[in-house]
């Protein structure tokens, strides 16, 4: 199929020829929210630790008799229900990865990005170059497309354009190879430069 291609200046340049299996598939949305849900599930630390009773110092000797004072009974003052006791459900440290197939990672990122295409969030650019690594002179490229809330994604985002865009909140820049759904779906517009389009080809499909 074809799209339309643009200058990174916001000019016409002419049409770009694409899969229709990368940007004219069917969404399908529990995919996607199954392949979401992974990536963000991935992304967290899982490194939080409490202590239960038997791991709290202390408490080893019982605090007063079994019998005959009057208060509940009491085996240790490190019981989850005293004051500096131990963790009644302690957190442990774990994995909390979901394991996706590759196949259906990759049919996410292609239902995205034709869901993109068909709302019109998606534009795709002949290439983006940045001349010197100044925010202003990549706000002024990216006002000449129409866009004030986009992800960046060209062959290689080193360089002018990613110390550009480290700076702003509503502009992001990254490479083909570290597209993610989440980021996809982040941001208002997806502008894609034609190298990167044809990177993700190769990966995806």
């Amino acid at each position: 199929m074809d799209l339309q291609l643009q200058s990174f200046d916001g000019a016409k340049a002419g049409n770009i020829t694409v899969s229709d299996a990368m940007f004219d598939r069917e969404y399908n949305e529990s995919m996607v929210h199954q392949v979401v849900t992974a990536y963000l599930a991935g992304a967290r630390a899982g490194t939080h630790a409490q202590k239960t009773r038997s791991e709290v110092r202390g408490g080893g000797r019982k605090p007063f008799a079994q019998k005959g004072s009057g208060r509940a009974r009491a085996g240790t003052i490190r019981s989850p229900i005293w004051r500096s006791g131990g963790t009644t459900f302690a957190a442990k440290p774990r994995d909390y990865s979901q394991k996706v197939n590759r196949k259906v990672y990759r049919n996410a990122l292609c239902s995205i990005l034709s869901e993109l295409r068909r709302n019109e969030s998606l534009v795709i650019v002949d290439k983006v170059e940045l001349e010197s690594p100044k925010t202003r002179d990549l706000l002024a490229k990216t006002d000449a497309l129409g866009v004030k809330n986009a992800l960046i994604v060209t062959e290689n985002a080193a360089g002018n354009l990613a110390l550009a865009s480290r700076n702003l909140y509503d502009i992001a820049a990254t490479d083909a190879a570290h597209v993610n759904p989440v980021a996809l779906l982040r941001f208002e517009k997806v502008v894609m430069s034609e190298d990167s389009v044809r990177k993700l080809e190769e990966s995806l499909l």
